[in-house]
């Protein structure tokens, strides 16, 4: 298949999504929206993410909402009480609404990522981190995937990492300096996309580390100078996937 072709094929899909042709599915995230107060959501969207990591997404997002909605467990989207919280009494709380499903490693990744949040920014929350790096992604990642990664398991992650800013952008209206660093998030539907495209070859479906770098370098050299940044194909492949593949002609 010819560059033209390919980039052809894309914008069709692009297209389809916006047109809503890719089967009506919601994003996992959408269930938040009319529920989490606007000043509320980078909170929500951060810590909950950090536990994003090889399980449901739609049942991880509808467990939050429920922990949100619920006076007794909504105190765990505050960073600065979540991080002087005792880790027994957080764990009840994740585990309640089904949040944290790992009763030892997801409390654990929650405080800490608190933790990091409150260290990390002059008030103690997700807008005071992203001001303190000007929104800038390329520092941002410096600060979490190096300098202090220890302190934001699976969130530092290039996966999950890239797939946050995104969400912050779609549903926060986070606006970055440098939005085009955002690199597509490669999971499993992403992959098969990707191959059904032609852009890499199958042996990527084995989804192992090198295979996801591979298929996020690939975005970003076949869409450099297009005008479309990576993470903009998310989206309309992910439901492509989910919908079967339906077709671009």
């Amino acid at each position: 298949m010819s560059c033209d072709q390919f980039l052809k094929n894309v914008k069709t899909l692009i297209n389809m999504h916006a047109q809503g042709h890719l089967g009506g599915e919601t994003m996992p995230e959408d269930v938040l929206i009319g529920t989490v107060k606007q000043q509320d959501l980078l909170e929500v969207l951060t810590l909950s993410m950090a536990l994003n990591y090889q399980r449901n997404s739609y049942t991880l997002w509808q467990s939050v909402v429920k922990a949100y909605q619920d006076e007794k467990t909504k105190w765990i989207f505050h960073p600065k009480t979540v991080a002087s919280s005792d880790i027994a009494i957080l764990r009840e709380a994740l585990l309640l609404h089904r949040v944290g499903l790992q009763p030892n490693r997801h409390p654990e990744i929650w405080h800490r990522v608190a933790q990091g949040i409150v260290r990390s920014s002059a008030n103690g929350d997700v807008e005071g981190l992203l001001a303190s790096v000007h929104y800038n992604i390329h520092s941002l990642k410096e600060l979490m995937q190096n300098t202090r990664k220890s302190e934001f398991p699976y969130l530092s992650g290039p996966k999950i990492f890239n797939y946050w800013l995104y969400v912050l952008e779609s549903y926060s209206a986070i606006c970055w300096e440098d939005r085009e660093l955002i690199t597509i998030a490669p999971d499993t539907h992403i992959l098969k996309a990707t191959v059904q495209l032609g852009l890499c070859p199958p042996t990527v479906l084995n989804g192992g580390v090198d295979d996801r770098k591979a298929v996020a370098l690939a975005w970003e050299q076949v869409l450099e100078g297009t005008g479309i940044a990576p993470i903009d194909v998310h989206t309309p492949l992910w439901l492509w996937s989910r919908a079967g593949f339906p077709s671009l002609v």
